[in-house]
């Protein structure tokens, strides 16, 4: 077992864990870390805890210090300077006429490295464009090219549900989504009822689709034949919901709705 901490570095972003150590550590917290990315200011999801060696990437990093005043003045100065330093990169791309969106951008905490993320369809020879920033900012400079469901996710927004995306809110990594799920819950297959802000299927897919795949387990075919208490029928229509069907049956006039014990009852 391994006593973790789990550690977000923005809204919505990846956990991560780390070692406590001897700190006194509480959910909410703002913390320095040393991540992939470099020395960062990060907040605690949740308070110390145990889990098993297989559920973490050993060696575990360590918390370096609890944040102090100074170190979230500096963070605060950094989002100010990411902003600056936005508009500088956004005016070169367009000087060099390059094809790429930016999306936004990030100081690490130490100001050592300077993080600009941005969207393009195809590769982007970028060498210039880095050699460029380099100068104007004083620091190293890393270009990343990100997908659509990342930008979503950095810029936010509202979805088609009325509420601000999954993704930028509780989804940390986004998991797949098929046109299967939406089959399975007999939603439309129009592109613009079942795709999100960022244009790809919508995350929401996937909550309910465990349920959806047990249901539809139960349940016959549209078109199979079935013994009802009215006699024999076929199924025309069924209710993934509350695990019903709609069956035609030779002389009544309107279908019938059956629930899926009714039916078992009478084998």
């Amino acid at each position: 077992m391994q006593n973790v901490v789990g550690v977000y570095f923005k809204k919505a972003g990846n956990l991560e864990y780390y070692s406590p150590q001897h700190f006194d550590l509480e959910e909410g917290q703002y913390v320095v870390v040393e991540s992939q990315r470099g020395i960062e200011v990060g907040y605690i999801k949740h308070e110390p805890l145990d889990v098993a060696d297989e559920d973490v990437t050993l060696p575990l990093k360590k918390i370096v210090r609890v944040a102090t005043e100074e170190d979230m003045a500096q963070y605060r100065q950094n989002e100010l300077d990411a902003a600056r330093a936005f508009d500088i990169c956004k005016a070169v791309i367009s000087q060099l006429d390059l094809d790429m969106r930016l999306v936004n951008c990030e100081y690490i905490l130490d100001k050592s490295k300077v993080i600009f993320n941005f969207t393009s369809e195809d590769r982007v020879d970028f060498r210039k464009l880095v050699r460029i920033l380099a100068q104007k900012l004083k620091t190293r400079i890393e270009l990343r090219q990100i997908g659509v469901r990342d930008e979503a996710k950095l810029l936010g927004g509202i979805g088609p549900c009325g509420r601000s995306l999954c993704c930028s809110t509780f989804l940390g990594d986004f998991e797949p989504v098929s046109i299967k799920m939406a089959k399975e819950q007999n939603l439309s297959l129009n592109p613009t009822k079942i795709s999100g802000a960022c244009g790809r299927l919508m995350c929401c897919l996937k909550y309910e689709n465990e349920h959806y795949e047990e249901a539809r387990a139960q349940l016959p075919d549209v078109g199979d034949a079935v013994a009802t208490p009215e006699g024999h029928g076929e199924v025309i229509g069924l209710n993934i919901l509350d695990i019903t069907m709609q069956v035609k049956i030779e002389g009544v006039e309107q279908p019938l709705e059956y629930k899926m014990e009714e039916l078992e009852a009478l084998k």
